[in-house]
């Protein structure tokens, strides 16, 4: 079956009930004490376990594939200059969100309030960094060059916060709980959640039990989260994002696959680079570039046999991805569930494993 097959799938369908006391706001002490709910996508068969029991559901020869993307302090809040040079620190107070590097000094960004930063307006973010409104994007999105004195990554630790999600409303006393502990490569404005349960020692043992770990990178953008604002699922339209996959990677995978083992995404990140970068034929090739697919149900896998998750928002691209791996009503019931046994939800909540 292929996404063509089902035309009538409705924005509205993806929609449950959701308290909002069962919205995480904190994560847990111990990345990997949450919860975990396990569903046999065959059956609908639902089991209720703790996050560290996942190494039982992987099996020699098996790979996990990760994203090892590091979430960027993409928020910089600063002052508009006024138009006659004069005290830069007493101009509006604007935000420059970052989105995507386009070149060294060049990012595409979200700005706050849009009116007051159009093109050629400048931004004083302090004495160290600066920016220039360069054009304004048909989505409204800004392309900023920044001028800066010394290292822009290590300005950007200096002033910029770590994003979180709108419906987390607590401070994050340790911004290195919205990181994976692997994550390397700098570029996401929002994390891969499903990874925040691994620890390194419960990595440790899923390798020591033969399981392979491919690292492959998508920078995680604000796209991914957008809400669906058409009722025909189909006319939705993903915002590109830069993945990679390397040859060690895609030679894994693909070892993995041939040998008769199973491909398990940790996130619909992982997924979606996977099924980006796979051939029909079911080959991962490496290599670099941007992906703005959709996965809805009645898509077709190409290489992705079983997926660790976090519980989604409704009506979400995220909700849809999982509901074409599974089966929506399926789906719906497992969340139902998840909710009658108070599980916690999004970015800090608990886990499901649908394989």
């Amino acid at each position: 079956m292929t996404q063509d097959t089902e035309k009538k799938l409705k924005t509205s369908d993806f929609f449950y009930e959701l308290p909002p006391e069962l919205i995480a706001q904190d994560p847990l002490e111990n990345r990997s004490a949450s919860r975990l709910m396990v569903l046999d996508r065959k059956s609908g068969e639902l089991s209720h376990k703790h996050f560290t029991d996942i190494i039982d559901y992987l099996n020699p020869g098996d790979c996990l594939v990760r994203n090892n993307t590091r979430v960027i302090p993409a928020r910089l809040f600063g002052h508009k200059v006024h138009s006659d040079g004069a005290d830069k620190t007493t101009g509006a107070s604007v935000e420059v969100f970052l989105l995507k590097r386009k070149s060294d000094n060049v990012w595409e960004t979200l700005v706050r309030p849009g009116k007051k930063l159009r093109e050629g307006a400048e931004v004083f973010f302090g004495d160290r960094l600066s920016a220039r409104i360069e054009s304004v994007l048909p989505d409204g999105n800004r392309l900023v060059r920044f001028d800066y004195d010394g290292i822009f990554e290590e300005i950007l630790d200096e002033l910029g916060q770590v994003p979180l999600p709108p419906y987390i409303k607590h401070e994050l006393a340790d911004a290195g709980r919205y990181q994976t502990v692997y994550a390397k490569f700098d570029g996401s404005a929002a994390a891969p959640t499903a990874g925040l349960h691994f620890t390194d020692e419960l990595l440790e043992k899923i390798e020591q039990k033969g399981v392979q770990i491919a690292d492959i990178t998508l920078h995680v953008g604000l796209g991914t989260f957008r809400p669906v604002k058409v009722d025909d699922v189909t006319k939705h339209h993903m915002h590109t994002e830069f993945y990679r996959v390397t040859d060690a990677a895609a030679d894994m995978i693909n070892t993995t696959k041939k040998n008769g083992g199973r491909i398990i995404c940790v996130g619909t990140t992982s997924c979606r680079t996977v099924e980006s970068a796979t051939d029909d034929q079911g080959i991962i090739h490496s290599g670099e570039g941007d992906t703005d697919i959709f996965i809805y149900p009645g898509y077709d896998f190409k290489i992705t046999d079983s997926l660790i998750t976090n519980f989604h928002l409704p009506e979400s691209t995220l909700l849809m991805l999982v509901s074409a791996l599974c089966d929506r009503d399926t789906i719906l019931a497992a969340y139902a569930e998840a909710v009658r046994e108070k599980y916690r939800f999004f970015s800090f909540g608990d886990a499901m494993l649908i394989q």
